[in-house]
């Protein structure tokens, strides 16, 4: 080969991941997890050292094998084993290109289809259950007034919990128009505009901060002054769930994470009828199919709750027709029906 593999994969996260692509330090850090692992299941495989495993020894079946072990050796589900197989397929279209010998190698290794999963049903707040949340927050301290500023902005925006993470202060404007700038996947800026009751908790923090003598860039840090992590962020909303659940039963009942609150943005925004190209953009999302889902919930919802009112004449417990088959929903008509033929 005119490559190395050690080449070859410097070349694939450096110059194409990092530097064609764009791609965040988090999708890096995952494919690289990815194709680590890949790499010691070929070597305990061949008996080999890194340095001397020859990629043209691994096909389609190699992978299949490999993704087998992730499911029954580490316990991975179906869904991180489709996100492996996803990084593996574009590691090999790269090296592809630049080594033609792996061309058919890729092209069999691309036909390997994803596992099917179930439908994850997205879950999110009511707004009785995020008023709960931000109740439970005290104003005593700074760094309750952090926390505070930090959950209202996740609601307000429904940002991603990186993108929080990496949020500076320069990127946050709190005055008579207040908006703040994110950093989305793949680089891609956006702008969404601030309540001014936001804005208000922010400019409260920034003063406690300031007088606490914290100089981060970051504008969310942890007690040791530090870049707040998603680690950290994850554990704020765990403790004020927990909190808020004394008070909002409901909440108890939830896998309440930094993520629910941006399907709950989502959601409430859609039963607010906002025009789904406006939550797409507001999201981040660069596929509106993404946005879509979240009118299908809604609907779905909807039909959960006129389920909890039927018509006239129709007893609660009888199922509704549009979830009956063909068949019964035909037969149940007719045996509701009084006709003579």
């Amino acid at each position: 080969m005119t490559h190395t593999i050690q080449s070859l994969i410097v070349s694939f996260f450096h110059n194409y991941l990092r530097d064609q692509s764009d791609c965040s330090a988090n999708t890096i850090q995952s494919y690289c997890e990815c194709i680590r692992m890949l790499i010691q299941f070929c070597c305990g495989r061949d008996q080999v050292n890194a340095d001397e495993l020859d990629m043209e020894s691994i096909d389609d079946n190699t992978i299949l094998a490999f993704l087998d072990s992730l499911e029954k050796e580490r316990g991975n589900l179906p869904q991180t084993r489709n996100q492996r197989l996803a990084a593996i397929k574009s590691f090999y279209r790269y090296l592809a290109l630049q080594e033609p010998t792996l061309m058919d190698a890729c092209q069999r290794i691309c036909t390997i289809r994803a596992k099917k999963t179930e439908h994850k049903v997205i879950e999110a707040l009511t707004e009785a259950e995020v008023e709960a949340i931000l109740r439970a927050v005290s104003s005593e301290t700074a760094w309750h007034q952090r926390d505070y500023a930090l959950l209202l902005l996740m609601y307000n925006t429904g940002a991603r919990v990186q993108e929080l993470a990496d949020l500076r202060i320069e990127d946050v404007k709190a005055d008579d128009c207040p908006q703040v700038k994110l950093m989305g996947k793949g680089r891609k800026e956006r702008v969404n505009p601030l309540w001014k009751k936001t804005a208000a908790a922010i400019n409260q923090w920034l003063k406690a901060r300031e007088q606490a003598g914290i100089t981060s860039e970051h504008l969310f840090v942890n007690s040791h002054r530090q870049q707040l992590s998603r680690f950290g962020i994850a554990h704020i909303v765990s403790k004020y769930v927990t909190l808020a659940a004394t008070t909002c039963p409901s909440l108890a009942k939830k896998n309440v994470t930094p993520h629910t609150f941006r399907h709950t943005t989502a959601l409430h925004m859609i039963q607010s009828h906002v025009d789904i190209t406006v939550i797409k953009d507001w999201l981040g999302h660069a596929d509106i199919r993404t946005t879509s889902l979240y009118v299908e919930i809604n609907v779905e919802m909807k039909r959960k709750a006129l389920e909890k009112c039927p018509p006239p004449g129709v007893e609660k417990d009888e199922q509704p027709l549009w979830h009956q088959s063909p068949v019964m929903a035909l037969l149940n008509s007719i045996a509701n029906r009084s006709y003579v033929e």
